[in-house]
């Protein structure tokens, strides 16, 4: 069980919330999916907490946990979030699944091509990160010489074997008529025919045009004031960095419950 993950227990099993579908979920084994971290690590213990706790109330079966990208980035401990995820995955291979998001993807475009892509990344919360990794003192508007120090300090302070577990997380994970991605499927597309660049950033029509082929698609990355499951689309990304709240969803038995 998953409860190995924190080794927490007690309390009050988790609030469930529950809607009626309108397609069946027909996952092939109970999962969790949590939406995107940025950096919050006390609301990531916190909600592996509660997964424990429900794994534990309702007696899942053999469960998986799916984080759905965004680990990185404008919130405090990015570099501690990468840590406990990345020792999570090690410690459970056949029980975790993270995957990439468009800012793990912005974080190691930086470690390879610091010029190139440095500003873009500092813009969207690197600062952030490069802070929890202690390393001081870049801006917005760093130079060449400031973006190539700071690439030579993050590669430094890596932990070893991070940096190749990062290239290779997934962007996708299924379990049924149940798909997880950070961003988007193209609904004009078949699941297995997605493109990199949808998966990671999205697309108009994802948001706009339900899916017709009896598939639902969890993810994160737009940002929604509560977790909403509609047309096909369970959004999870609660904005964590600057709401507080890091939400999760259980899979099991044709529901979708809120934690």
């Amino acid at each position: 069980m998953l409860g190995n993950l924190t080794n927490k227990r007690g309390g009050a099993a988790s609030s469930i919330n529950l809607r009626p579908l309108q397609i069946e979920m027909t996952p092939k084994r109970p999962f969790y999916a949590v939406g995107d971290v940025h950096g919050c690590l006390d609301q990531m213990q916190a909600a592996l907490s509660k997964i424990d706790d429900d794994i534990e109330a309702l007696e899942i079966d053999d469960p998986m946990l799916v984080f759905l990208g965004d680990y990185v980035d404008r919130g405090p401990k990015s570099a501690q979030v990468l840590d406990e995820l990345f020792h999570l995955s090690l410690e459970n291979p056949d029980d975790l699944i993270c995957l990439m998001g468009n800012h793990e993807r912005m974080m190691l475009d930086f470690l390879d091509t610091p010029l190139k892509a440095g500003p873009r990344w500092l813009r969207f919360g690197g600062m952030e990160t490069l802070e929890s990794y202690s390393i001081e003192g870049v801006t917005h508007d760093a130079g060449p010489e400031q973006l190539y120090e700071a690439c030579e300090e993050l590669w430094d302070a890596l932990p070893e074997g991070l940096e190749p577990w990062l290239r290779n997380l997934p962007l996708r994970w299924s379990s049924g008529n149940l798909h997880c991605v950070h961003a988007a499927f193209d609904p004009a597309l078949p699941i297995r025919q997605q493109s990199q660049d949808v998966m990671l950033w999205g697309c108009d029509s994802f948001l706009k045009t339900a899916r017709n082929d009896g598939n639902w698609v969890i993810h994160g990355h737009t940002v929604v004031d509560k977790a909403i499951w509609e047309h096909s689309r369970i959004s999870l990304d609660t904005g964590c960095y600057f709401t507080g709240e890091l939400t999760a969803a259980a899979f099991t038995s044709n529901t979708c419950r809120i934690l």
